[in-house]
């Protein structure tokens, strides 16, 4: 089922999303990557204060290209989610409700999913020049020492993503492949 919703998103909203559905996001979203993430976790254990607020919040796993002439980013296609589970149970804790990626994630991760409220989207890996034209702006709010890696503030429109695994814990990753296996 197609939806078309505003981010950040509300718990009621997030709740409503089921794994398999298409989703169109306007509105605000983050960029983080590794790097990103290890610094937050680290300023989390020190006890400072994160670059952004992650309450009801979506973050996208991509690091752009740089952008041609006349547009905001250059290709933005998801990076592998795995990659920060480590760091994603502490800020869906925090009250992060969406993240956009590709692959699989960890148990821990998604058991904080199902705790926290939140879904996990995922982007269409290698096509980051075309989903790059949902997105209007961009701006580094943070870590812009980090390059590509630095945490961005995007704001989209229609931007199409996957729910891959909904509030209640269903994983279109394994309930797809269930889907098409022979006895």
């Amino acid at each position: 089922m197609d939806k078309y919703i505003n981010v950040p998103l509300t718990a009621e909203t997030a709740a409503s999303l089921r794994a398999g559905d298409y989703v169109y996001l306007s509105g605000t979203i983050y960029t983080a990557r590794d790097a990103a993430h290890k610094r937050m976790y680290e300023a989390l254990e020190r006890g400072e204060k994160l670059p952004l607020d992650m309450k009801n919040n979506v973050i996208y796993y991509m690091g752009p290209s740089p952008a041609r002439t006349g547009r905001p980013i250059g290709s933005a296609g998801p990076t592998t989610a795995s990659r920060m589970d480590k760091y994603a149970p502490a800020l869906l804790d925090l009250g992060l409700k969406g993240m956009i990626g590709k692959g699989k994630r960890s148990q821990d991760v998604k058991d904080a999913i199902v705790r926290n409220g939140a879904v996990y989207f995922a982007a269409v890996g290698g096509a980051g020049a075309l989903l790059s034209r949902s997105i209007i702006a961009s701006e580094v709010i943070a870590y812009d020492d980090l390059g590509t890696e630095a945490i961005r503030k995007l704001e989209v429109k229609n931007f199409p993503v996957i729910v891959v695994m909904d509030s209640e814990g269903n994983n279109l990753y394994e309930t797809a492949v269930q889907k098409y296996c022979r006895e």
